[in-house]
């Protein structure tokens, strides 16, 4: 397949399955390496960039899907059914952020960190399918574990997990947390 055909086919599959395509599954389906569906996705983001187009290719978890840009937004939800963006509480945001850096995290481990009850913003983020179970754990009354969904990389734009900011890191001085200053550190 020669390059360009193979970047409008990638094109015309992402737009007509509307969701992430994984490149393993692009790669069988196109009956070319991994590789060259990689090539083909750079060029068309580069393409759909330099021609300014409405609509970007995003990355995620080693697959890709075509998505409107975000300054759009407003106008797709008015023209789907008004329904407004997730309104997330600051409890279900803490919830998030401690899934997403622990993954497969126990309801239990989510309270201890937390210091409170975790159920209602829990099951806020199941419903938004920004969460998921992820099995359970091989420990006594197998609990069941969590993880973030491709729904939540494609929100809050990361392609993987590993392009999540790293943590700051915090000392305790007396009973307080105060974040360490990496440039002090070494001095």
């Amino acid at each position: 397949m020669e390059k360009e055909e193979l970047i409008q086919a990638l094109e015309a599959m992402l737009f007509a399955s509307g969701k992430p395509i994984e490149e393993k599954v692009l790669s069988e389906i196109l009956d070319v390496s991994i590789e060259q569906v990689q090539e083909a996705a750079i060029e068309l983001k580069k393409i759909l960039q330099e021609r300014n187009s409405g609509i970007q290719l995003i990355e995620i978890n080693h697959g890709y899907q075509l998505a409107t840009l975000e300054k759009f937004y407003p106008y797709i939800c008015t023209l789907l059914d008004n329904r407004p963006k997730p309104n997330l509480s600051q409890a279900a945001l803490e919830v998030l952020a401690i899934v997403a850096y622990n993954p497969k995290i126990t309801r239990a481990e989510m309270e201890r960190i937390r210091g409170v009850s975790s159920d209602s913003a829990m099951n806020k983020l199941l419903e938004y399918n920004l969460i998921e179970e992820a099995g359970k754990l091989d420990a006594p009354g197998r609990p069941m574990t969590y993880r973030t969904t491709d729904e939540f990389l494609r929100l809050f734009g990361y392609p993987t997990l590993q392009d999540m900011p790293e943590l700051p890191r915090l000392q305790e001085d007396d009973g307080q947390l105060s974040l360490i200053d990496d440039e002090s550190v070494g001095k």
